[in-house]
């Protein structure tokens, strides 16, 4: 447990800054969509150019599962509520997964449906199409070969509903983390990914899908080259040409127990800022700075590698987030890293980096899933969201909630309400100190 002390006037101060970010943010956005009538009808659609990159056009990645299972679909009012929600805070530009099921597709109609009920509101969508090996998700995977039969139907699921939702669907991302080798229950190699990226912009040449429609491959750094050499081969050179953009991901929160170097208390910056660093918010902020140019530098080689190949290849983030609850590497018994004051100071600090350098960054993520892991409540992937299931906005959105930016709406039958009923000192019995 963790209570407040001399460090009082230092989180004051951070909480203000966050107000000041998260406000930004929203203003911005709501600058960007005022204007006449024609203005708006101009601004309904863009090109991917024009998008991605655009600080006016703030992204998120986005599930609309309230349930224990993918079973349970969301219906098209609650993906309307939820657009709605964060379309008030500003975002502009969502990412989906896959279109196996219903999900993808209803959230296209119904940001379309929310379009036609309101000329102000606008929406666009990164439309994910999954991607296995052979053999995926059983015990013997075979990551030389691909699922061929599934993952061309995946990509057909995906090019019907672009060419359906031209003016909402301006990206499509062959793959999600279908590269890197960690996800050994499907990954594939580059060249799978490049025959289907290939396929897509051959698509696009002969006027079956949009011109302006940008292609991508959404997955972690390492496996853009900005790892190990293992990763580094022709095949992804040749993927690095072909794409329009890189969407990487980069996480420092798993980092914190899979790669602590950077997490552990730095002694030379805390000896800097005095003794309040030895127990106060000042050694989080050192730790969650740490975090960020953990990022930075990520992206930094990333950015490197995909130069060497090809220099006119952007790179933006496709992932990144940050949980508020673990029970097991991020919580209290683990790198300490989980919980909603860590979570806002991320997604501050990346918000603000990313917006600022032209960066597209679809934050990780829009709502808590409890379906990642149902049999455990409290394992930290049910925990990314900026929102709870019930629709309580987290610490990071409080300014917000503040501000009445969520007047009226509701999740679930749920006001869109601050988590520990806005009481900071509440929150702060929850705030984890990182280990010495």
């Amino acid at each position: 447990m963790w209570k407040l002390s001399n460090s009082k006037t230092r989180f004051e101060g951070l909480a203000t800054s966050l107000l000041g970010a998260v406000s930004f943010l929203f203003l911005s956005a709501v600058i960007a969509s005022c204007g006449t009538a024609n203005e708006q009808h101009t601004m309904h659609n863009p090109s991917a150019s024009e998008l991605v990159g655009n600080p006016k056009y703030p992204a998120i990645c986005y599930g609309g599962y309230r349930g224990l299972s993918r079973s349970e679909q969301p219906t098209l009012a609650q993906l309307k509520e939820d657009l709605r929600i964060l379309h008030a805070m500003g975002i502009r530009f969502v990412r989906t997964y896959n279109v196996q099921l219903p999900h993808a597709g209803n959230v296209v109609k119904a940001i379309r449906e929310l379009k036609e009920e309101d000329v102000g509101f606008e929406m666009y969508v990164m439309l994910g199409a999954w991607i296995d090996c052979a053999g995926a998700w059983t015990d013997g995977p075979n990551h030389n070969e691909q699922d061929f039969e599934a993952n061309q139907s995946e990509i057909e699921r995906a090019v019907a509903l672009t060419k359906e939702y031209p003016d909402i669907i301006k990206v499509v991302a062959v793959g999600n983390e279908a590269m890197v080798h960690w996800a050994a229950s499907y990954f594939v190699a580059p060249n799978v990914v490049l025959q289907w990226v290939n396929h897509l912009q051959a698509l696009k040449v002969d006027g079956t899908l949009p011109a302006d429609l940008w292609i991508t491959s959404s997955d972690n750094f390492a496996s853009w080259g900005g790892g190990g050499s293992e990763y580094h081969n022709e095949d992804l050179e040749a993927l690095i040409r072909a794409v329009d953009y890189v969407s990487m991901h980069t996480y420092p929160f798993h980092d914190t127990h899979y790669n602590p170097v950077f997490w552990s208390t730095d002694t030379v910056q805390d000896a800097a800022i005095g003794e309040t660093a030895s127990n106060g918010n000042d050694r989080i902020e050192l730790a969650m700075e740490r975090a960020l140019a953990y990022s930075q530098n990520q992206y930094a080689q990333v950015v490197k590698y995909v130069h060497g190949i090809d220099d006119t290849k952007s790179v933006h983030i496709g992932e990144t987030g940050w949980a508020s609850v673990s029970d097991g590497f991020y919580g209290p018994e683990g790198s300490r890293a989980a919980d909603e004051y860590k979570q806002a100071l991320f997604y501050r600090g990346m918000r603000e980096w990313t917006q600022s350098n032209g960066i597209s960054c679809f934050y990780f993520e829009a709502f808590d899933e409890p379906w990642k892991s149902a049999a455990n409540p409290t394992d930290s992937e049910n925990h990314f969201g900026l929102f709870k299931a019930d629709g309580e906005a987290k610490y990071a959105l409080w300014p917000l909630v503040s501000e009445g930016v969520f007047e009226g709406l509701t999740r679930n039958g749920h006001s869109i309400t601050s988590s520990y009923a806005g009481q900071r000192e509440m929150l702060d019995r929850h705030v984890l100190h990182p280990a010495h």
